[in-house]
């Protein structure tokens, strides 16, 4: 079974996805992050100040590092997301602008109009959004959507506006029932959400959740968390 474990940022995917394939001894994929793929695309450029037509790279960088680690991994793993983040990111700067930041602080915190480039952007996404959900709908026998019981990281990097994140949290929902994609919504703490989406999906432990949690949290601190601008180009 290929499953995806959805929600937006700061809902606890990456460890949550970590901790279950420990939990459950199901390969999880590894496709690397913006934060990763942004010092070779655009050395020097923070995520806030990447342009329209720049985020399309990027959007189209990660969906296809996403789709190699799917097709290494044959029928069987779980994924931290899937290629509908990278479409719904691209979306939600439409309705609160390529900053989510600069628009926080305005009404639903949204941008106050919309340019002549971003009703273009605006298309480009839309056309990224069919052939990205087709490809999701090929793809995945289900979801497990996280819902975000916590703020949000202000780690310098994650767009700090609310509205932003309920607005991909709405879409994504809206978008697996229009695919017709099973879901399950799953809460709680980290221990019960590994119960539960074992239990779902009849997986076999192979651990107690204590050992699975406490080796998914070594697994996620050998992450590189420094910013992009602090990162060498891989390149180089």
């Amino acid at each position: 079974m290929k499953i995806s474990i959805s929600g937006t940022y700061s809902a606890g995917k990456t460890s949550t996805v970590m901790a279950l394939s420990r939990y459950t001894g199901v390969p999880r994929t590894l496709a690397r992050t913006i934060r990763e793929i942004l010092p070779e695309t655009f050395p020097g450029k923070k995520l806030p100040e990447v342009t329209p037509d720049e985020f399309l790279q990027l959007m189209l960088r990660r969906h296809t590092g996403r789709a190699v680690q799917e097709a290494l991994l044959g029928d069987h793993f779980i994924s931290d997301g899937s290629s509908l983040q990278e479409w719904l990111y691209g979306a939600g700067r439409v309705i609160h602008g390529m900053n989510p930041n600069d628009t926080a602080g305005l009404e639903g915190g949204r941008a106050p109009e919309l340019t002549e480039e971003m009703r273009f952007f605006g298309k480009v996404v839309d056309q990224y959004g069919y052939a990205l959900k087709q490809h999701v709908k090929d793809t995945y026998d289900a979801y497990v959507h996280l819902q975000h019981e916590l703020p949000i990281a202000a780690d310098g990097h994650r767009p700090m506006n609310e509205r932003f994140r309920a607005t991909i949290d709405t879409m994504l929902l809206q978008t697996l029932d229009e695919l017709e994609i099973p879901y399950h919504v799953v809460s709680g703490t980290m221990h019960e959400r590994l119960e539960t989406i074992a239990g779902i999906f009849d997986l076999k432990p192979v651990m107690s959740t204590e050992e699975a949690i406490e080796l998914a949290w070594q697994d996620y601190g050998k992450q590189d968390f420094r910013m992009e601008t602090e990162r060498v180009p891989a390149a180089a």
